[in-house]
């Protein structure tokens, strides 16, 4: 009776733990080469303000797993605790969905060369920041230039260089809308327009979030778009 007891307590324990496991629909495995020491969180944000969803303390062993639920794709933060050392390259985000998910990446270079394989919603936001970095790249050399005229008090040279950042501004909008209308059945679309995007016309933006399937469209950066566009419709009357 003592030995059934027994098998009935351990039974109950492991189709607990298998339950835990089940309500698990993301897998993340991180390999970060050459890290041996530190203190890794994984974050969200919820309501404006970070919120930690996993801390991972490594101590030799620089390969390692994070299993959570994910309701939805969402974009996500790794961030990297090098304890003395100072670095501004120590935050990776990445656009997670629910599945298999790998990322390697590097101690020294923990941002840039990170590759992140398992998200369709990741890999169109890597295709939309590969240009995007060329309009900012194109904008801050100008904006120097700019700086340089203002020294000088050439308004002349400044005012073509703002002509020509102001054109450069409208194309990179352009391009934004573009991106979103073609990738709307991705959640990657609303994001793109809430962080890249906010302040463009509002009939862009309109236009945006009529475009986007129902799916997509109440969705949580959906909803967010959604959000948005009311306040400024009220505001903007």
């Amino acid at each position: 009776m003592k030995n059934l007891f027994l098998l009935v307590f351990v039974t109950a324990i492991l189709i607990s733990c298998n339950d835990k496991q089940s309500d698990k629909n993301t897998e993340i495995t991180i390999n970060v080469k050459d890290l041996k020491t530190g203190i890794l969180i994984l974050k969200k944000i919820k309501d404006t303000t970070f919120v930690n969803l996993d801390t991972i303390k490594i101590d030799g062993n620089s390969k390692f797993k994070i299993d959570l639920d994910l309701a939805e794709p969402e974009m996500l933060y790794l961030t990297l605790n090098r304890g003395t050392t100072n670095s501004m390259d120590n935050t990776l985000p990445f656009f997670a969905a629910p599945g298999k998910i790998n990322i390697e990446t590097d101690l020294d270079s923990f941002f840039f060369s990170a590759k992140i394989v398992g998200s369709k919603n990741h890999d169109l936001y890597m295709e939309y920041q590969k240009i995007g970095r060329k309009f900012n790249e194109e904008n801050l050399s100008l904006t120097n230039l700019k700086f340089l005229s203002m020294k000088t008090k050439n308004q002349v040279k400044f005012d073509s260089i703002q002509s020509i950042q102001d054109n450069i501004i409208r194309r990179k909008y352009l391009y934004a809308v573009n991106f979103i209308v073609n990738n709307k059945d991705y959640e990657v679309a609303p994001y793109v327009a809430l962080t890249e995007i906010p302040n463009v016309s509002l009939q862009y933006m309109d236009t945006i979030q009529k475009s986007l399937p129902a799916k997509i469209a109440n969705s949580l950066y959906g909803k967010k778009l959604q959000s948005l566009v009311a306040q400024r419709k009220l505001i903007e009357k």
